[in-house]
Parts: structure tokens; sequence; C-alpha cells
């Protein structure tokens, strides 16, 4: 088969490779029909995941057909469509049990594309296949679905639930990629009172303004920080969203939060930032972190 092969910081090629097999009991062999390219496969091909070996296949996310499964798969069968998750869950460890499958100790969590061949490829092989993998509804198309394996969950998981946004608060995410995308669209389920795009690029600011900022900062020759105070009256934002993953970004979403507030982190990062202490110790600021479980559905409104 052919798939995306890494071989390096900066180097990477689409090539032939041997099909997948069965390794285990609960695999599942997945014919990929579509994929997408994450971020952080971009933050790879820099260097920045040193886990990641050379000839590692990359990708963690996609949808396909299931081919063949191992004799313990109890949930899906070979014809089924279903959704390739980002992140493998054993299911029984203490993590899965907590359903904080990101974190899962029995050989899951973030796996494909990272420390097993991933999901660029015309097969994969998906461990843990009954807690891996979700049926696709038929009336719903591979593009929609694929959102799901990553992209959607994480900008809200990690940036939205964890940066607690409520109604009426100033959110300012920094960062207009897929993830700061679906952090600005899901953010809009809570009503905050603004939500600020910051980026360097116009075109990704207008994305941001289709999804539901208000407020957008291209930060090349503006100053997000004035800005983020004047509409919120001298005080900051309630929460800031870091989507980059450079120590640039994080450092100015802690600049950007007022006392009391919430900075998500959600960028992956492959260099130390600064946690300035000595400004933030008195100011009561909570900073998260995770990677996503893929667990938590949004609010329904009825």
């Amino acid at each position: 088969m052919k798939a995306i092969v890494y071989h390096g910081p900066g180097e990477k090629g689409w090539e032939g490779v041997p099909d997948p097999s069965i390794v285990d009991a609960t695999d599942a062999i997945v014919r990929v029909d579509a994929v997408t390219i994450c971020g952080t496969d971009l933050h790879i091909l820099k260097g920045d995941v040193p886990d990641v070996s050379e000839r590692r296949i990359l990708g963690h996310e996609a949808v396909g057909t299931v081919e063949e499964v191992g004799p313990g798969v109890t949930t899906i069968r070979p014809g089924d469509r279903v959704l390739v998750s980002c992140i493998t869950a054993c299911g029984r460890c203490r993590f899965c049990r907590e359903s904080r499958y990101g974190l899962c100790a029995g050989g899951g969590g973030w796996i494909l594309g990272h420390l097993i061949d991933g999901t660029q490829a015309e097969y994969v092989r998906v461990p843990f296949a009954d807690t891996s993998t979700h049926r696709k509804p038929d009336e719903v198309t591979d593009e929609a679905v694929l959102m799901l394996a990553d992209i959607g969950p994480t900008g809200y998981e990690v940036g939205v639930l964890n940066g607690g946004i409520q109604p009426g608060d100033t959110v300012a995410v920094v960062g207009a990629g897929p993830i700061g995308l679906s952090s600005i669209l899901t953010a809009r389920l809570f009503s905050p009172s603004h939500i600020v795009a910051v980026d360097l690029v116009d075109a990704r600011l207008d994305a941001a303004k289709q999804f539901g900022a208000d407020v957008l900062v291209n930060s090349g020759h503006e100053d997000a920080e004035t800005i983020v105070r004047q509409i919120s009256g001298g005080l900051g934002a309630d929460v800031t969203i870091e989507a980059v993953g450079v120590p640039e970004t994080f450092e100015l979403c802690a600049r950007m939060v007022r006392a009391g507030g919430r900075v998500a982190n959600v960028g992956v990062h492959g260099k130390p930032a600064t946690l300035h202490l000595e400004d933030l110790w008195i100011k009561d600021v909570t900073i998260t972190t995770g990677l996503v479980d893929g667990t938590r559905p949004p609010p329904c409104s009825t």
C-alpha cells in the first residue's frame, strides 16, 4: 500500500509500505476512505515530537471501511463504515474508566501516527477497535464525520470546556487555524459577550469571522493586549485559548487574561515557554493543559 512516511524533521515521503495485519485479538484493519492533516503532524515534521521515530506512518484521524477484525472484536465487523478516533482507548485502565481516554495507561492514548503507524495510508491497524472506532451514520458525509476524529473535540474539550467559558465572558482565541476555529465555533454554545480571534494571517481571520469571532486582531500590526482590555473594561479576557503551540502565543495568552481568569492551552509545544509567575502569582489565574478524550458532547438546546 501507499502511505505518508516520516523520515525525520522536515522529511516525509509518499511511498510503498507493507499492508498492516492483525497483531492483537482486539485489532481491526480499516481501509481509509477519508483522512486529514493535523497541526500536530506539522509539529512532528518540525521535530517538536521526538517520540515519533523515523519510518513512522503519520496521521491519527480517519473515516474508513472495516476490512478485517481480530477474534476479540465484538462491536464492528467487516463492511462497517467507521470513524477512527485520534485517541485509542483500552477501555479498562483507571483513566479509561474515568472516560479520560487521552490519558489511557493500558496501551492507548495518542498512539496512531505517534507510537505506532497511523492513518495517512490506504489501510490502518486500529488497536482496541471496540472502544476506538465509532460507526458512521449513513446520512452524514465522510468529511463532516472526519472533523469529529480530532479537530472538533480538541477545540471543544481542551479549549472551551477546560477554559470554563460562561455566558457574558470575553474569550480570546490565539491562533485561527483549524483548532482555533473549532474553539471559536463551540465557544458560541456558551454565549460569551465577545470572541476575539488573534492571528497573523488575514485569510485566517476572515475564516474566524465566519465561524463566529466578532473581534479580529492581526497581531502583526495590532496590539492584541490593548484591544482585549478595551473591550473588557480594562480587565482582560475571562478566558484565553492558546491554539498554536509556540512560546510567544502562550505568553500572550497569559498576559491577556484577567485576574481570576483561565488560560486553556491547546497547542502542541516543542520548546519551553516562560511562565511569568512574578506577574501571575497574585492574579489567581488557572492554566489548563490536556489531550482530547473525544467523549464530551456539546450541550443540546431545546
